[in-house]
């Protein structure tokens, strides 16, 4: 028997999936809806839909601290990832071993660099291999990683990149909002952003391109964005975009806050489950990313239960068509397969309350209660 859960009631802790819509963001879109044109025509119409479109590219450049002309819109960060390494020209391409699927694909039988039992990039592994062949490389690593919340050093891979004259690409799809992200600062090449990771529509992103770096479209047609990314813009998309744009801007400070929920969550589990691996604790994360394990229990299991109790949350990257796999990041992170099967990631969003925390350590602790005597998963009562 099917058991549904009342979406009214349920508490959302998937958002490095997709976080809620910004109200701000629902209204760019429909005002962008009641226009008429195309962003590439030259008459009265097609101008106000040229409007909306820059200004939009005004808010996402300065999310990341760059200059508009560099912002160039996708369906999407895994179009930003494939458009950063195939269209770069670098035919050498070397990746973290955590990266999202979109990289380790976009750049198969790139070399791959290997993380500390925390997450972390090593940069002295990263050195050794740029230092061990004389072509020039793209080096692309993640700022936060979308499972664990670590953070990379990603100024110190600049550095060490810069030496051997390698281009540096950086996935920031799920940093920007959460925490201050600046290109300038980082000293990369090239940023990509997602829309719906920050409260705005699904199927809209952007590669930001320093003007410094050439870039080959991978997707051939008209001239629209500066000849690098071919297609009539997704104007409505980018309006919201936008609009997300600034209110996560505006927003970073506050979403820091929520590292004070994920810290409680974390040390109300380990209360109950001293045997609970939190993975990269002992790394910078993100304040609103814990992925944890429940020693004996699967996944999978997990989630679905969790579910039945009316509190969503995820196992590993959310980008797989809804299976449940072997995460390679905590493969990469020397998880034994024990630990690697066992655990789920909860991740807070701009909206999330005390309320939300509460609800998933008491459906946490249930399911664990359950398992430690031996119980299967039940529905809950009607």
């Amino acid at each position: 028997m099917d058991h549904d859960v009342d979406m009214d009631r349920a508490v959302y802790l998937d958002h490095n999936a997709t976080t809620t819509v910004r109200p701000a963001a629902a209204e760019a879109v429909a005002a962008a809806l009641s226009l008429t044109g195309n962003a590439s025509s030259v008459h009265g119409f097609g101008r106000a839909v040229r409007r909306a479109v820059e200004d939009a590219r005004e808010a996402v450049a300065a999310l990341v601290g760059a200059a508009p002309a560099d912002v160039v819109f996708t369906s999407g960060g895994t179009e930003a990832n494939n458009l950063a390494l195939r269209g770069a020209g670098r035919e050498r391409i070397v990746v973290s071993a955590v990266e999202h699927e979109s990289v380790l694909m976009a750049g198969a039988g790139a070399a791959l660099i290997p993380v500390d039992s925390e997450g972390v990039v090593d940069l002295d592994a990263l050195d050794s291999m740029l230092a061990g062949e004389g072509t020039p490389a793209l080096v692309s690593v993640m700022l936060a990683n979308n499972e664990t919340g670590v953070v990379q050093p990603v100024a110190g891979i600049v550095e060490v990149a810069r030496r051997f004259g390698a281009l540096v690409h950086c996935d920031a799809v799920q940093a920007a909002g959460k925490i201050p992200v600046d290109m300038g600062a980082l000293g990369v090449d090239m940023v990509s952003l997602s829309a719906h990771k920050i409260g705005g529509p699904a199927g809209i992103g952007a590669l930001v391109v320093a003007d410094s770096v050439p870039l080959s479209p991978i997707v051939f047609g008209g001239g629209q964005e500066r000849g690098r990314r071919m297609g009539t813009e997704n104007f409505s998309g980018i309006a919201g975009f936008g609009a997300a744009a600034r209110e996560a801007g505006k927003g970073v400070d506050g979403f820091a806050g929520l590292g004070r929920l994920r810290d409680a969550l974390e040390r109300r589990i380990l209360a109950v489950s001293p045997e609970t691996r939190i993975f990269g604790a002992g790394a910078g994360r993100l304040p609103n990313t814990s992925c944890l394990t429940m020693p004996g229990m699967a996944s999978e299991t997990q989630v679905m239960a969790l579910d039945l109790a009316g509190v969503a949350v995820s196992a590993g990257s959310a980008c797989s068509s809804g299976k449940v796999q072997a995460s390679h990041v905590l493969a990469a992170m020397n998880a034994d397969a024990a630990q690697a099967a066992s655990a789920i990631r909860a991740s807070l969003g701009w909206n999330s309350t005390a309320q939300d925390v509460d609800a998933f350590v008491d459906a946490w602790t249930a399911l664990h209660v359950r398992a430690e005597a031996g119980q299967g998963v039940a529905a809950p009562a009607a």
